[in-house]
């Protein structure tokens, strides 16, 4: 197999990692707005790294980090509705990116590459940074798991118990800055959140338990990563369009599943 199918498919599985279980949470609390404008700061990241003479991926983490506290700042003033606040943050935060990239000079921005993603160029740096990333938000969610359920179930009970809510949320969002811009040279800016939705989505049809749903959405991103690439190999497709359309055929073959399993257990 050819080197650079190698570190797609690497940087591929090590997105689906992190992605799988945080997305559980997002589809769980229907944060999908949520993860969008997130993702589209992303852009916004990129332009200032390359301003500032940074690697892009420090400037969209640093990007995802800071858009996404002061969300939670905003959101705790509830003087706007959340899905205002979100939809202001979103388009402004990408009209930025889209405006601050005339402004780098000196450098050639592929712009489709950031928008679509370009996980056939990834180097072993990236698959690097990659794992890193995903070790960490691995980590981390592993850590909070308890705590995240429970404020997902009911989160004035579980503040209640003594769960810091506020330091867990805040931690929670940024992990899905952390993602967002590990993701980015994979499947691109504007179909990060696929990755965060469709693999658990795809997942919750077949789960029983949390635990379960995790897991599961890990391996459908994995099998989608996979043919993915495959059929951009195969085909000459973009291959980042082409794993979140794999995942979504996976997403249906998932809810087949489900709608049987529930006619069985009826009759």
């Amino acid at each position: 197999m050819d080197d650079f199918l190698v570190r797609a498919a690497l940087a591929g599985i090590g997105v689906a990692v992190a992605a799988g279980p945080l997305g559980c949470f997002v589809v769980w609390r229907r944060m999908a707005y949520f993860g969008d404008t997130l993702a589209h700061s992303a852009l916004l990241g990129v332009a200032l790294g390359f301003l500032l003479g940074t690697a892009p991926t420090f400037g969209t983490m640093a990007t995802g980090i800071i858009v996404a506290m002061l969300l939670v700042w905003l959101q705790q003033k509830r003087d706007w509705s959340s899905d205002t606040l979100l939809g202001l943050l979103s388009h402004t935060t990408l009209a930025g990116g889209l405006i601050a990239i005339t402004f780098v000079q000196g450098v050639r921005i592929d712009l489709m590459a950031y928008l679509f993603g370009d996980i056939l160029a990834v180097s072993t740096t990236d698959v690097a940074w990659i794992w890193a990333g995903a070790v960490i938000v691995s980590t981390v969610v592993a850590l909070l798991w308890r705590s995240l359920v429970a404020l997902t179930v009911n989160k004035d009970m579980a503040m209640a118990e003594g769960i810091p809510g506020h330091r867990i949320e805040l931690a929670f969002v940024i992990l899905i800055a952390v993602v967002v811009a590990i993701s980015m040279k994979v499947v691109g800016i504007l179909l990060i959140t696929a990755m965060l939705i469709i693999p658990p989505a795809a997942a919750r049809h077949m789960a029983k338990t949390p635990e379960q749903m995790a897991l599961l959405a890990i391996l459908v991103g994995c099998i989608a990563v996979a043919m993915g690439l495959a059929g951009s190999f195969q085909w000459d497709i973009p291959a980042g369009p082409a794993i979140v359309l794999s995942a979504a055929v996976l997403f249906a073959v998932g809810m087949a599943i489900g709608l049987m399993s529930k006619q069985r257990s009826i009759t």
